[in-house]
């Protein structure tokens, strides 16, 4: 048998309430331990939807503190060269509610933001996300409605920062996997040199 929750008090019943303290930890301005912790953070996730409820979640990372803090209610996220599918962009562009969720690599809690968020192609501030020459030509810079810090339990539960649990060898390679859904008129090779060392050196051409 199959049951399924329709309802907010069928949720409230199987899980009960939150405690006072979970709830009342959400903030709307950055403390300083915010800022510590953006710029000891190299990576992030950005979820989006667009107008017809279509979702998004993108990575961004680069060097440790790529998130500039405008100011103690303002971020701003560089985009990089990427593969220009721009799906999350869009999203934006039709409704500009997104939420983030910037790890540390080795701490299993994680600081979360919600907001509003709109897209710039050029500003003053640019000039401070230089990495290895390349200045943004897009920046998201998101209004902070919602920040608080997220427990740890997920990372603690799937042991995500243990080297002795990981696998990367149980999958296929990344060509492989292109080879086998994207484009598989490409030869294996082709791919696997794209793929291989010299893909590092485009990260920011």
């Amino acid at each position: 048998m199959t049951t399924e929750i329709t309802s907010t008090e069928e949720l409230r019943e199987l899980l009960g309430e939150p405690m006072a303290r979970v709830v009342t930890k959400e903030r709307r301005v950055l403390h300083e331990l915010d800022r510590q912790w953006l710029a000891a953070s190299p990576f992030c996730l950005i979820a989006t939807a667009g107008a017809d409820g279509t979702c998004d979640v993108s990575p961004k990372g680069d060097p440790p503190g790529f998130t500039l803090v405008l100011d103690d209610r303002t971020i701003a996220i560089p985009e990089r060269p990427g593969n220009r599918r721009a799906d999350g962009f869009h999203n934006i562009l039709e409704n500009p509610h997104v939420g983030l969720v910037f790890l540390v690599p080795g701490r299993t809690d994680t600081l979360r933001i919600n907001g509003r968020a709109r897209l710039f192609r050029d500003a003053p501030f640019f000039d401070r996300m230089v990495v290895k020459g390349h200045r943004p030509a897009l920046v998201t810079v998101v209004e902070i409605e919602q920040v608080f810090y997220h427990c740890g339990k997920a990372f603690l539960r799937s042991e995500l920062w243990k080297p002795e649990t990981w696998q990367p060898d149980a999958l296929p390679s990344r060509a492989r996997i292109a080879k086998a859904i994207e484009t598989p008129e490409a030869e294996l090779a082709d791919l696997e040199q794209y793929y291989g060392p010299a893909y590092l050196k485009k990260l920011y051409a």
